[in-house]
């Protein structure tokens, strides 16, 4: 499964981004799909997760009520509506697939991923 990441840039601290990440694969909407995010010094770690039919979300503690995951199969994407942004969630920013049915915050879980997108909250 090839993944591809967009969306990633500078933004002040309460503010907005929208990432996106776009497959070929024709098995994409079979697959759950995750975000996770890895900041300079230390490891990647679970965002946000969606399962294949969207019927099931989860969220780290750090960005509940602030982040939104969302896939549109038809188009083969999955988005993260990122708001009120803090500096701390600085980070290169990943996309993943999982051939699990239900959502996996162990990256260890994930098959495929995309090369990251930099997001960078300043003060």
């Amino acid at each position: 499964v090839q993944l591809h990441a967009s969306g990633g840039g500078v933004v002040e601290a309460g503010g907005s981004l929208r990432l996106s990440c776009t497959s070929s694969a024709p098995a994409f909407r079979t697959y759950s799909l995750a975000w996770f995010r890895q900041a300079p010094g230390r490891e990647r770690e679970f965002v946000a997760g969606i399962t294949w039919n969207s019927d099931n979300t989860a969220y780290a503690d750090s960005v509940k009520g602030r982040f939104d995951v969302s896939r549109d199969n038809a188009k083969k994407m999955l988005y993260l509506q990122m708001n009120n942004l803090r500096p701390e969630d600085t980070a290169v920013y990943y996309c993943a697939a999982s051939q699990w049915v239900a959502i996996r915050n162990d990256r260890a879980e994930y098959h495929s991923w995309g090369q990251g997108t930099l997001v960078t909250v300043s003060s």
